[in-house]
């Protein structure tokens, strides 16, 4: 079982936001927990405040260390407590890219522990000493860490053996190996004049699967045809091994 620790100021959002679907039943049925803890009951004041004016002026307000690194530490001891090892992760747009490949790497983890920033974001000195490891969802700014610790949990969860019925529920979709998903069709065979590719009902399995890839590498080609650099190398290669 893979366990998600959540450190956040607002727990509800990511009890409420996660707890529906696929990542809802992986969690009744055992492959999967999400725990949150309230970075506010770490305060160590009578008002519970977690953030003060930056030092050296500017706008908005940062999340202090103390009641951060306090609530981790309390995320760590109930972890090492049950035999575990956390990885910690920081929500933040100057981290790393996350991408399919690092949501498989957290797949085969049993401890993930996800810190969400508000505000500015945290007080340096946290960073430093609890020293985690940064991950983006995107060039883009957030009020909080909370939706992208969602999105890490969802991408990693689904890739857990077992969340998802069948294994090529994953094993086929876009990124992974590489390329962009093919498109996909269901009932009615044919909508608004729009008929259902003929090959996906012809019955021959080899013909799906050469339609599919072509279809594929001619998304991946004009809608992100850096993605297809990879794909060149990776063709490269088995040439060169073969």
């Amino acid at each position: 079982m893979t366990r998600f620790t959540v450190l956040t100021l607002f727990p509800e959002m990511i009890t409420g936001g996660l707890m529906r679907g696929v990542i809802a039943r992986a969690a009744d049925a055992g492959f999967i927990a999400v725990e949150c803890v309230n970075i506010r009951d770490y305060a160590g004041n009578k008002h519970n405040r977690v953030d003060d004016y930056p030092y050296g002026g500017g706008a908005g307000m940062v999340m202090m260390a103390p009641p951060v690194r306090e609530a981790y530490l309390a995320a760590e001891r109930a972890i090492k407590e049950r035999g575990g090892s956390p990885r910690l992760l920081y929500m933040s747009p100057q981290g790393r890219p996350f991408t399919q490949a690092k949501a498989r790497e957290l797949s085969r983890e049993g401890e993930i522990v996800l810190l969400c920033g508000r505000y500015e974001g945290i007080d340096e000195r946290a960073a430093e000493l609890l020293a985690p490891e940064e991950v983006s969802i995107g060039d883009f700014i957030l009020t909080g860490g909370e939706i992208a610790a969602m999105a890490v949990i969802d991408a990693t969860a689904r890739l857990i053996p077992g969340v998802l019925g069948k294994a090529e529920s994953h094993e086929r979709e876009s990124f992974e190996g590489g390329l962009l998903e093919y498109p996909q069709y269901t009932r009615p065979p044919e909508y608004m004049g729009l008929a259902v590719p003929e090959v996906l009902v012809s019955g021959d399995h080899a013909a799906v699967d050469r339609w599919r890839r072509g279809q594929s590498l001619e998304r991946t080609k004009q809608r992100r045809p850096e993605l297809l650099i990879g794909e060149e190398s990776r063709g490269a290669d088995a040439g060169m091994q073969g």
